[in-house]
């Protein structure tokens, strides 16, 4: 299954979620306004033979009708506000589990390792590096991704997990995680935790109503006719929220488990080896706390959890069965083979060490497919959301060799802040001073001259470095107060429109930026699709192929073979359209036609970014530079392509 084809599922299981929703609540507004009927025809003053039940409902249908409604509000505004409460960021989420936020700039040589480790996974996905948390107080073998978007995701583990693993068996749960946030499973687990508790939330208020009212008795309330009814009503609504409790569990087994198996599956893609996530799944069956998480509710959380961190089984369980992940993963192991793992601290190295990385030489790990553009566009367009082991051996290589002080700079709220700026400004040095010129009297001479230096170190580094570094300092960035984020984008907006000329590259970083800025602030909002018709959808990947064809490329016949070798994949719709060599295209323009273009469906998205490649990498080649082009036009676009490891050239 590709991403596309995942993210597909993912979309009609929380369609079927949401059908599902509907149901229950539509049974749970009927059984509440049952009971609450019979409680007052049983204890109605005139007593029950003097109505009939049909009569009954027709005298009190306004009562009944009332009762249907306000029930119906208290599901659904449950449902919101949890959903409200949950979607404010997955750092909130795992902040609210009792999480403690690992600094960038942590000692502590576990928790660098954890760093390390994600870092490594977010540059070979292609995503931002996510808030990274660790639950002290588990000492059980767990963890969890949580979040909206990538764009707001946090990874948190349990202390057990960062004491009792090593980096192999860590790397296979981080892997799992990175799998859940590729393919939109955080925000269906997001969604199904709000749903749940709209569901149970009349259980809770049952129980409440009964415990309240165990000390009176029918007899001793006959002074007060309301009490009888409270109870009855209370009874109902704890019965009815079992039977909620009951169906709720039934649904996030059912929408959890598969995932699972697909995430389990993922991590060995990602690692190309089984053992790191299998041995972490054995040493939970073999560790005395397991999965177990005590300071969190359990029930409440066990859908987006690594280990099912509770005792729920059968029907009942959002996890398959311990052993059969296992054995999906090692198909010899028995029962019997679990091993015996000890409560211990793992002392590691001050010094974190990556099996396997040598020093990063920018060249290749490995080639890209033969075959021409058609072979070009397919090997990157099945890469999205799916990277393998070498993009994460590419990774382990490249994150070390990042120049020292960029790397700090990226790990710092302050000096993040600058970098990402450095990042837009023109790499070709024509307006350069004009841009510095204006920083200088927006931000001082100082942080003028800084932003300077990163500019420089920035030029005299690979393109390969630019996007990864982007996304590792986006963490430092989020801590910035609200008020200074929407600075930022004021101040680049200026900096990229000072000529009125867009250079494409920096554009996309540009767009990437105040994409994740916006999906950080609003995770349930943020940039959205324009809605627009086939035609509009059609001219503007028309226009997007010119843009691409037409850049870096002096020569015009070359920029129209890169075009025609993008129509062709496309599709003969599109064989009616020329190209059109334009320079005039402005920010606006190119940004209102990538908004049309995150409304195409899965299949149109795939079908763009073959074309993509292909305009790009007509002639079955790419530099370097090329191939970081359709990666930054592709996360403008929301597809997560991991680094597309090509040779170096002449051309780079």
């Amino acid at each position: 299954m590709n991403f596309f084809s995942a993210q597909d599922q993912a979309r009609r299981t929380s369609r079927r979620l949401v059908f599902a929703y509907v149901l229950a609540t539509l049974l749970i507004v009927a059984g509440v306004t049952a009971v609450v009927g019979f409680a007052i025809y049983v204890t109605a003053s005139e007593g029950p033979a003097s109505y009939s039940a049909t009569g009954f409902a027709r005298s009190n249908a306004g009562l009944l009708a009332a009762v249907a409604i306000l029930t119906t509000v208290l599901i659904l505004g449950a449902s919101l506000y949890k959903t409200s409460v949950l979607s404010s960021g997955g750092g909130q989420v795992a902040a609210q589990m009792g999480g403690t936020l690992v600094p960038a700039d942590v000692r502590d040589p576990l928790r660098r390792r954890l760093r390390n480790v994600v870092e490594e996974m977010a540059i070979a996905s292609g995503v931002p590096v996510p808030e990274i948390y660790v639950l002290e107080q588990e000492s059980s073998i767990n963890a969890f991704a949580a979040g909206y978007t990538p764009s707001d995701a946090a990874v948190a583990v349990t202390r057990g997990t960062l004491e009792l693993l090593d980096r192999d068996e860590l790397q296979g749960v981080v892997a799992h995680e990175f799998s859940h946030i590729l393919n939109g499973d955080m925000r269906l687990n997001i969604r199904l935790m709000g749903v749940l508790f709209g569901i149970m939330v009349l259980g809770l208020i049952g129980r409440l109503i009964v415990r309240g009212g165990r000390h009176t008795s029918f007899v001793s309330s006959r002074r007060n006719r309301g009490a009888p009814v409270v109870l009855i009503v209370g009874l109902g609504l704890a019965v009815l929220g079992g039977i909620g409790m009951f169906f709720a569990r039934v649904i996030k087994a059912g929408v959890s488990r598969q995932r699972e198996y697909l995430a389990d599956a993922s991590a060995v893609q990602f690692t190309r080896q089984s053992s790191g996530i299998a041995n972490a799944l054995k040493k939970i069956g073999g560790y005395e706390d397991g999965s177990t998480i005590r300071a969190a509710d359990p029930e409440e959380v066990s859908h987006m959890l690594f280990g099912t961190g509770s005792r729920l089984a059968g029907i009942f369980a959002t996890h398959p069965p311990l052993t059969k992940r296992i054995q999906a993963l090692d198909p010899n192991f028995r029962d019997s083979d679990y091993p015996r793992v000890e409560r211990q601290r793992f002392r590691g190295d001050d010094r974190e060490r990556v099996p396997g990385a040598s020093e990063f030489a920018g060249d290749v790990t490995t080639a890209l497919a033969m075959g021409g553009a058609q072979a070009l566009a397919d090997s990157i367009a099945d890469t999205v959301g799916r990277p393998d082991s070498e993009h994460v051996e590419y990774a382990q290589q490249l994150r070390p060799a990042i120049p020292e002080s960029l790397y700090s700079a990226a790990h710092s709220s302050e000096f993040a802040y600058l970098l990402t700026i450095a990042l837009i400004l023109d790499r070709s040095g024509r307006i350069l001073e004009r841009q510095l010129s204006l920083a200088r009297d927006q931000l001082g001479a100082e942080r003028a001259a800084l932003l300077r230096r990163y500019y420089d170190e920035l030029s005299e580094t690979g393109a390969e470095f630019r996007l990864p570094l982007l996304e590792i300092a986006f963490p430092a960035l989020k801590l910035r107060p609200r008020q200074e984020l929407s600075y930022l984008v004021s101040l680049t907006t200026r900096l990229i429109e000072l000529d009125g000329e867009v250079d494409l590259y920096e554009y996309c970083f540009y767009r990437i930026l105040m994409s994740n800025i916006g999906k950080a602030v609003d995770p349930t909002g943020g940039r959205s699709p324009t809605r627009a018709n086939r035609r509009n959808l059609r001219s503007s990947a028309i226009g997007l192929l010119r843009i691409l064809a037409d850049y870096g490329h002096d020569d015009e016949a070359r920029s129209r073979a890169a075009f025609a070798s993008g129509i062709e994949t496309l599709g003969s719709w599109a064989g009616q359209y020329d190209y059109e060599s334009d320079r005039e295209y402005t920010v606006s323009i190119l940004g209102q036609s990538l908004d049309v273009l995150l409304g195409l469906n899965s299949k149109g998205k795939e079908s763009l970014l073959r074309a993509i490649s292909a305009t790009a990498g007509y002639d079955g080649k790419l530099s370097v530079t090329e191939a970081e082009l359709i990666r930054a036009v592709c996360a403008t676009l929301d597809y997560p392509l991991p680094p597309i490891l090509v040779r170096r050239s002449a051309r780079s």
